[in-house]
Parts: C-alpha cells; sequence; structure tokens
C-alpha cells in the first residue's frame, strides 16, 4: 500500500476489534494484511454491496432501539458543501487580532491541546480573548475597548464565513444542489423513521449553520426545540416535553404520536441566534443569506456581535452562568445517560471534551451502545477513546471515506429512509413461510420495528 492508500475502520455486531480495509485503484476493496474474519475470506476482494449486508442490518436493529439520538459534527457540512460546490467548505481558521496577539495566539494554542488538538481553531481564540476582556475589565485596563472591538470583529468575521458555506450550496448548480439536498433529506429521515411506539428522535449538532433545519423542512420533519413564538421565538426552559399527536378517526381518547417528529438541540448554539436583553431570541434569517445585518435592522434589535449566541460566546449579562448552553447539555446528558440507548455520532472528530465526558458516562450503563460514523480521524481521538474505554462491545465503528462517505452511507449503509409496513410485512410473510431472508432487504425489522 502507498502513502496515499485511506484505511477504513468497520466494527460491528460480534466483532472482537477493528476491520481494516483499503480501497484499491480499481475501487474494489481488499482487507488489509493484519486484518482478518470469519464472514471475509481474507484474500478474497469484496464490494459495497458485500459490506451491506453486514452493517445495514446491524445498523437497522440499533437504530429501532428504546431511545435512539445523534451526535451531527461539522462532517456533514462539509460532506454536503462538497457534493454542491466541489469545493471545500471554509474552515474554523484563525482571524486576525492586534491586542495582545502573541499572548492569545499562545494561550488559544494550550487551549486547543487541552483538547487533544493540534492546532488552535477560532473558537479556541474566542475563549480566550474573552477571558482576557473579563480580567481586562476587571483591573480597568484601557485596552479593554479594543480588544472588545477586536473580539466583535472576529465573531463577524467567523459568522460571514458561515453564512457563505450556507450560501455557496443554496447556488450552486441547480442539479448539484438537489442532489446534495437529496443526500440530506435521506440521511435524516433514515434516522427519524421511527414507529410510532418508540420515543421520538434526539439530534444533537455542535454546527452553527442551518444545514439540518433546511434538510428536515425539505423532508417534511417537524423539529421541537426549545423556542416558542413565531416572529422572534424565544428561548425557554419550559418546553422540553412538548409532543405532537393525532385523533385517528372513529377512535376516542387514543391520540398517537405523529410521524416524523424530533427533538432539536443545537449544543453550540446558532448563526440565528441573538441575546436581545434578558431573553435568547432565534431570528428569521433566510437559508443562504449574505448577512445577519439587514435582518437585525428590520426587527429593530439593536446589538453587536457579541450578542451573537456561538459558542463560546456566551450571554454575559445573564445570572445564569453559561446561559443557555448549560440547558442545553443537561438536554444532551437526560437523553443518552439512560438505559437502554443508541448513540450515532456523524462528522464529530470527538475534539470536545465536554461532550466527551457525557458519552464516556453513557458508556457505563452496559445497554447503551455507541455508533461513531466518520470520514476520518484526524485527532486520533476516536480510536483512543475507543482503545480507552475498555467498552468495545458497546462501540461501532464505520471510520473512513468508503464507510462514512455520505453517498455511500445513505445508498448501501443506513436503514431504509421510509415507515413502509407493507415492506415489512412482505419480508416477515416470506420468512415464516418460506423460511429464508429477503436479500434486497435483510433483517428487515417487523411491523412493530423490532
Amino acid at each position: 500500500m502507498g502513502d496515499t492508500v485511506k484505511l477504513n475502520y468497520l466494527k460491528t455486531r460480534d466483532d472482537h476489534r477493528p476491520v481494516k480495509f483499503y480501497m484499491q485503484s480499481d475501487n474494489s476493496l481488499k482487507l488489509c494484511d493484519d486484518s482478518e474474519v470469519s464472514w471475509l475470506s481474507k484474500d478474497k476482494e469484496f464490494e459495497l454491496k458485500d459490506l451491506r449486508t453486514r452493517i445495514e442490518p446491524w445498523l437497522t436493529s440499533l437504530f429501532q432501539s428504546e431511545h435512539l439520538s445523534a451526535l451531527v459534527g461539522s462532517g456533514l457540512t462539509h460532506a454536503i458543501h462538497k457534493i454542491a460546490t466541489g469545493e471545500n467548505a471554509s474552515g474554523m481558521d484563525l482571524k486576525p487580532i492586534s491586542v495582545y496577539k502573541e499572548k492569545l495566539n499562545k494561550a488559544a494554542i494550550l487551549s486547543a491541546e487541552k483538547s487533544g488538538r493540534k492546532t488552535p481553531n477560532v473558537e479556541d481564540q474566542i475563549r480566550v480573548a474573552n477571558e482576557l476582556l473579563s480580567g481586562m475589565e476587571i483591573l480597568g485596563y484601557k485596552r479593554a475597548d479594543n480588544l472588545r472591538k477586536e473580539i466583535e470583529q472576529i465573531i463577524e468575521k467567523f459568522s460571514h464565513a458561515i453564512l457563505e458555506n450556507e450560501h455557496r450550496i443554496v447556488h450552486a448548480e441547480q442539479n448539484k444542489c438537489e442532489e446534495a439536498f437529496n443526500y440530506l433529506t435521506n440521511f435524516l429521515m433514515s434516522f427519524a423513521s421511527r414507529t410510532g411506539t418508540r420515543d421520538r428522535l434526539n439530534v444533537f449538532t455542535t454546527n452553527y449553520d442551518r444545514l439540518i433545519e433546511a434538510g428536515a423542512e425539505l423532508a417534511g420533519l417537524y423539529l421541537l426545540d426549545r423556542f416558542v413564538g413565531t416572529l422572534t421565538p424565544i428561548f425557554r426552559s419550559s418546553r422540553l416535553n412538548v409532543d405532537m399527536h393525532y385523533n385517528p378517526p372513529g377512535i376516542r381518547g387514543e391520540p398517537r404520536y405523529l410521524e416524523g417528529i424530533v427533538r432539536f438541540t443545537k449544543l453550540h448554539g446558532s448563526l440565528d441566534w441573538i441575546q436581545v436583553g434578558d431573553f435568547i431570541r432565534r431570528i428569521g434569517l433566510p437559508f443562504g443569506a449574505k448577512s445577519i445585518a439587514p435582518f437585525l435592522e428590520v426587527l429593530g434589535i439593536k446589538t453587536s456581535a457579541r450578542q451573537l449566541m456561538i459558542y463560546p460566546n456566551a450571554a454575559k449579562d445573564l445570572e445564569t452562568a453559561g446561559f443557555p448552553y448549560v440547558e442545553l447539555f443537561r438536554d444532551f446528558a437526560a437523553a443518552i445517560c439512560r438505559p437502554n440507548v443508541t448513540l450515532v455520532t456523524y462528522g464529530y472528530s470527538f475534539g470536545d471534551e465536554h461532550i466527551n465526558r457525557v458519552i464516556l458516562d453513557m458508556l457505563t450503563i452496559p445497554s447503551t451502545h455507541l455508533v461513531i460514523i466518520s470520514y476520518d480521524d484526524p485527532l486520533g481521538r476516536i480510536m483512543d477513546i475507543y482503545n480507552k474505554t475498555g467498552r468495545a462491545s458497546q462501540i461501532s465503528l464505520l471510520v473512513g471515506p468508503v464507510l462514512a462517505d455520505i453517498r455511500n452511507l445513505t445508498e448501501y449503509f443506513l436503514p431504509k429512509s421510509a415507515i413502509d409496513k407493507a415492506t415489512f410485512r412482505m419480508s416477515e410473510l416470506l420468512r415464516r413461510r418460506f423460511g429464508t431472508e429477503v436479500n434486497a432487504i435483510p433483517d428487515t425489522p417487523n411491523e412493530e420495528g423490532i
């Protein structure tokens, strides 16, 4: 193998350790020399359809767990942006700063190292700059005003970069844009297609953009979050258990769950969350807009970039420390740290220790399961967590470009993105009559989702 060959790591079902394989020049797949499994010959070449029979039934079973949650990282944005534009999305590079430049950059590097990252990003930069500003304000330093303005400029540039990513996706070639959103909606529906007898899907994301919201809107999914209102919804702490039901014709007093409902939480805030007085509001910022400023002017909201609610730019003048982030992380812990939970991560590099701690606590419950789907492992954190937890039986891995590419993932590996009871019944009927499985839909759950 050459240096350019990218390895893929697969661990599902009863695999005792991750299986390593790579894609050859003719697009066929082959096991690495140090990998050997009972379900595949070591010297035999194989294809995606061979992996499908191994992965899809396993994920279908896990997705029908009593409680299902998904944690989506920046990998989803990069994947959809790449399909739509053919280019990489804007990253989180450091922004120019002049006030205490050397000391702030040094502090940002230390902040990144604590999170297991080799290089700092703009989040590290904003975090340490806010900490320095707080100290300068306490000591009454005159340069505090200059630093405050620089922080606002950094946040403005960062928010503009996020908007640019959205704008490029929306204004890509029509066929490419449609293709990207088709993959996005299929991805979301694979998770959301749960029977009415199961608990609601919880979707958590560390992204600031509104890509998931846009995909859910196209897929016809209802997103339930903590915001209440119509024009400029307000973040509330008392709306967590709101749900949506319907009354079937001819049945009284027995409302049923409405399908396609998802509980949605943005752990690090969002591009359209603004602190207005004592409240956090969500403004009507269209997906693909080039600037936030005109929409703030229309609403008559006088605010600066420092009131933009993106972590770690927490509102300073609210009494509850870290509001609203403390509420969001409480929701995350409550959703996954309980029995019979499956958590699926996609495009998350495990670079946030405050999130990793909650996930590790989840794994102390024997009936929980973690599925990690990632295009790569740039920080080495995924395999590090896998090796150190000592709970390999509770972790499934789909790491690598072959397994986590969103095209392959939605077409081959994720469960069918529809609640199709007719298909379930047909599969079950064929099993009972002939004692065989349908090759096209292996291990499909029955109509109760089991």
